[in-house]
Order: structure tokens, then sequence, then C-alpha cells
């Protein structure tokens, strides 16, 4: 599991990664101000399960054989990842799945909300017809 903490327009963001047998799932969550060493262990110890365990898309993950690493590339490798701004392109990628997914399911629930207020509108106007037909 990884946590990419960046700041994204006006607002600071931390992105979730997790790995799990080749598949990788990635979630969002929005700090507002810069967050202190305090509120992001805060977010690691309380929050960090509820935004991985509420997440279904996954994508498959692209590695190379896996092995030892020379200190000095190793370092270098993390002073650039330190360096870069934002998330991997892979993590992007499940993040746009994830949204696109919570978007078609609220259309759906709005769409249902809406059908259900014009049915309950119908059936006022038809009670409040036959109210005014009955001398009410």
């Amino acid at each position: 599991m990884k946590l990419s903490v960046y700041y994204e327009g006006q607002f600071w963001v931390g992105v979730v990664e997790e790995e799990h047998e080749g598949k990788l799932k990635a979630g969002r969550y929005v700090f507002g101000a810069e967050p202190n060493d305090a509120e992001i262990l805060d977010f690691i110890e309380k929050r960090i399960l509820d935004l991985t365990s509420g997440l279904s898309q996954e994508i498959q993950t692209k590695h190379s054989d896996e092995r030892r690493v020379n200190p000095k590339r190793l370092a270098r490798r993390v002073a650039a990842e330190m360096k870069s701004n934002g998330v991997s392109s892979q993590a992007q990628e499940a993040l746009k799945l994830e949204y696109d997914k919570r978007k078609k399911e609220k259309k759906t629930l709005s769409r249902l909300q809406k059908e259900e207020m014009k049915e309950r509108k119908r059936e006022i106007k038809s009670q409040q017809a036959k109210d005014k037909h009955r001398g009410k």
C-alpha cells in the first residue's frame, strides 16, 4: 500500500494505491488545507482501510521481474519519486474507473428519485382533482 500526498489546485490530496495479486486499486482523499504529520497519521490509522475497502475497480499492473537493486540506483529512484508531483498513470486509470462507476450509480439513483417524485406529484394532482369534483 502506498500513500502519495500532493498539492492539486487549491487542495492537498492523498492518493492511496493498493496492489494485490497483480491488480491495482486506487482511492483519493481530499485533506483540504496542508496536512501536518498528525493528520496524516490519523488518516493512516483510522480512515485508510475504509477508503480502500470501498474500492471495487481494479486494473492489471505491469511489472518487470523484481531483483536486487543497487542502493545508489534505489536512492535515485526514491529521490525522483519524491520530486514528482501526482500519482502514477495506473493509479489515475484506477481512480477514473472508480469515478465513472460511482457516477453511473448516482445517475441511476437520481433518475429513480425523479421518477418517484413525478409519480407522487401525479397522485397528488389526481387526488386534488377528485376532491375538487366532490366539492371539498
